[in-house]
């Protein structure tokens, strides 16, 4: 059975940002899906596919013993990177997980990282903590995507060691370097809600007895940046 049918469009966007012929680690691997498809597709890929949760680590060892690749996908239970020995793996694949737990994950596993040369992370939330750690641990970002699913925006982010590094303004790690260039309609209906939490905090942050106003100014700006783009892409109806 190929698992491009089953695969949903988030992972299979994700997947699109492996290079043919990689040794990759799927870190978070749930059912194993990302890594299965991608040796489906691609005959020269091997992957390890890490997942910390008993019933996940089940599920991707039947996913991956139903689809005959055994001998190209070996799933490990253990936390983050640890399931990796330092240089066994060209790229790491950080999906569907917070931010904040994608930034513990690498900086707990850094010493797994030697022979890394491309990290693919999807942070359902806390974006820009993931991109200002890949550019302070020498990975600049040389590629974005988003894609809306089932009512919800995901952003991708892909960071190559070897690249050029750029360093980026906050702006940029706010909304991303290359998405900002882009400017999709999704990414115009992402910002259009962002824009409304951003209000909505700066009212409740007012009523406070004692206004944090550091943390105060610090969404305002945000907001003055999110009017911008908007502004920008005026031509773009809400959505």
């Amino acid at each position: 059975m190929n698992l491009a049918s089953q695969l949903s469009q988030r992972l299979e966007y994700v997947a699109s940002f492996i290079t043919r012929g990689s040794r990759f680690a799927d870190i978070g691997s749930d059912h194993a899906y990302i890594p299965c498809y991608v040796c489906q597709q691609d005959d020269l890929a091997e992957a390890v596919a890490g997942e910390v949760a008993d019933a996940p680590f089940r599920s991707a060892q039947a996913t991956i013993s139903q689809h005959g690749l055994t001998d190209r996908v070996s799933v490990r239970h253990g936390n983050g990177l640890d399931v990796l020995e330092s240089g066994e793996v060209d790229s790491v694949v950080l999906a569907g997980m917070g931010g904040t737990l994608i930034k513990t994950i690498l900086d707990d596993g850094q010493d797994r990282l030697s022979n890394v040369g491309r990290i693919i992370a999807q942070p359902n939330v806390a974006v820009p903590i993931v991109r200002h750690w890949l550019e302070e641990h020498g990975y600049p970002i040389t590629n974005e995507g988003i894609i809306e699913e089932n009512g919800h925006i995901y952003e991708i982010i892909v960071a190559d060691k070897d690249a050029a590094a750029v360093p980026m303004t906050e702006k940029q790690l706010l909304f991303g370097p290359y998405l900002l260039q882009q400017k999709t309609h999704v990414f115009y209906r992402k910002w259009y809600y962002e824009r409304a939490v951003r209000r909505q905090i700066i009212e409740q942050m007012k009523q406070a007895a004692e206004p944090d106003t550091r943390k105060l100014a610090a969404v305002r700006q945000e907001l003055a940046w999110i009017e911008e783009v908007l502004d920008d892409g005026s031509c773009h109806t809400q959505r």
